[in-house]
């Protein structure tokens, strides 16, 4: 089995995104030393939580602080955006580091509504046409234009003859397919929502269909871990993430907190419900409960890579938990 890294630059409250930005340096370096696949960075706007808001210049800083590991977005959010811009953007960091770059994209709008509209310098672009953007951002990669576009003289550069991997992020049978439909690879968020994984899965594989993309399906699910040495330790350090994830989907505060801020704070019933019910979208344990549960995983959505997410308060214990699974799945 694979495993990867996402990374949301998260801040820990007391510290701040220069620190947090110059961790995801650190950890990038560590998990490639560790036998990691892939490291890729998240795309977030307007919180005061998350320190990654431009992918395209995070990993051009971890592509050359680093040597052979992957590096990639996960993911542009290509609705906002300018597929030939994209398209140039991407190219051009393939230039720079040949067959390591890949070009996640999703179709999340970004945040609220004046989020968006502040990305899109207030043109209202609407989500139902990231289908047409997709093939679009591929055509413009490929120089594979209809002749009857009207872009088709429009040549993304630089001219190189490699192009980094697409990747399309996804929860939805309608986004499995949109990936599967034009070849491109598939992230499936589980750490978002982990119902219905399997049918979308199942729909990426049966409307696969080779294009300009990979000769081959390829699929990754994303989902959060936290491992510890014993389950006590495991269960004591998720709390921050599960205080996290609590205030993330009540659009509130989204620096991590500490664990002594989350023993001192009494939680209701709904939101103990809520933090069971977020406990869904997790593994916590140590690194045997973790590897038997992401095998178990693997055969349901048979894929067999994983993007680790781990959004916990202390760094060290958060760099601990990547290397007791890259122990457990002898990575090297």
């Amino acid at each position: 089995m694979k495993l990867s890294v996402l990374d949301q630059v998260p801040i820990s409250r007391g510290s701040d995104p220069v620190q947090s930005l110059n961790n995801t340096l650190k950890l990038a370096k560590i998990t490639e030393e560790l036998g990691y696949n892939r490291y890729w960075v998240a795309e977030h706007h307007n919180t005061n939580g998350l320190a990654s808001t431009s992918p395209e210049i995070l990993m051009t800083r971890i592509a050359s602080q680093t040597d052979s590991i992957g590096v990639g977005s996960g993911g542009v959010l290509l609705p906002q955006y300018s597929p030939f811009k994209v398209a140039e953007n991407f190219k051009t960091l393939e230039a720079f580091f040949p067959g390591r770059i890949d070009l996640g994209v999703g179709r999340s709008p970004g945040g609220s509504q004046i989020t968006r509209l502040a990305l899109t310098d207030s043109v209202d672009k609407s989500l139902r046409e990231f289908p047409r953007q997709l093939a679009d951002l591929q055509g413009f990669l490929h120089n594979t234009l209809p002749r009857d576009h009207k872009f088709r003289l429009v040549k993304a550069a630089p001219r190189i003859a490699a192009f980094p991997a697409m990747w399309v992020l996804g929860l939805s049978e309608r986004g499995a397919i949109n990936a599967a439909e034009l070849g491109m690879g598939f992230v499936f968020g589980h750490f978002i929502n982990p119902n219905n994984g399997k049918a979308v899965m199942e729909a990426y594989r049966k409307h696969f269909q080779r294009s300009a993309g990979p000769d081959r399906q390829k699929s990754m699910v994303c989902i959060f871990v936290v491992c510890a040495d014993t389950e006590d330790e495991a269960e004591e350090l998720a709390l921050s993430q599960d205080k996290w994830l609590l205030s993330v989907g009540k659009g509130a505060d989204t620096k991590i907190p500490s664990i002594e801020e989350v023993k001192r704070r009494n939680f209701s019933n709904v939101e103990m419900k809520e933090i069971e019910k977020n406990r869904d979208r997790c593994i916590i344990g140590t690194p045997e409960k973790v590897k038997n549960e992401l095998i178990r995983l693997s055969n349901l959505y048979q894929t067999d890579e994983f993007m680790i997410i781990t959004n916990i308060y202390d760094f060290e214990a958060k760099v601990h938990s990547y290397r007791l699974l890259a122990e457990a799945f002898d990575l090297h």
